[in-house]
């Protein structure tokens, strides 16, 4: 299949805008310069073409910039797809899981929120090929990290909310107590 290599620029740059995912759509692979936008242009064609469904693996280490991609990913086939009701798709997906993330999120030494698990996003396209809807799973939680954190490193973000609602009313009887005064969480 097809591979594209990206590197995260540690800031916003200019190439993702909808003049720009207007640019790619309906071309092909290869008219254009390299891009997320290409990769998914292809996936959405492909689809649309041979009625098939399509995959996208975004892979790479801690502050790489997995979730970032995904997103534009999602956002590009919620535009071309003309899915309207679902124009921020993106942000529903990604706002649709909290729980999961304060669980499955810890600080690292590149990343103050790092996924410490794999996510596998799956949108859902009706007959038009218009967006659906979307359902995100998630997979090989990191379990080391509840009982050891690298130097520098965090437990995940729950244990740290959980100590800091340690004095509200409804959370007293859990005697908590603050983040600090636990090794495991320091």
């Amino acid at each position: 299949g097809i591979i594209l290599v990206a590197i995260n620029p540690y800031k916003q740059l200019p190439i993702y805008g909808d003049a720009i995912i207007h640019a790619y759509s309906g071309q092909n692979m290869g008219d254009m310069d390299p891009h997320i936008f290409a990769v998914a242009e292809e996936a959405y064609k492909q689809m649309a073409r041979n009625n098939k469904n399509q995959s996208i693996i975004v892979s790479g280490e801690s502050g790489a910039g997995k979730t970032v991609s995904a997103r534009y990913t999602m956002r590009y086939f919620a535009t071309v797809s003309k899915s309207s009701s679902n124009a921020h798709v993106e942000d529903k997906v990604l706002a649709s899981n909290p729980i999961t993330e304060a669980v499955g999120n810890a600080k690292t030494t590149r990343n103050d929120n790092s996924s410490r698990f794999g996510k596998y996003t799956e949108i859902s396209f009706d007959q038009s090929y218009q967006i659906i809807g979307a359902n995100m799973r998630t997979y090989l939680l990191e379990k080391s990290r509840v009982v050891f954190q690298v130097e520098n490193e965090r437990n995940y973000h729950i244990f740290y909310q959980l100590c800091a609602s340690a004095m509200q009313p409804e959370y007293e009887h859990l005697k908590l107590g603050r983040s600090q005064e636990k090794n495991l969480l320091s």
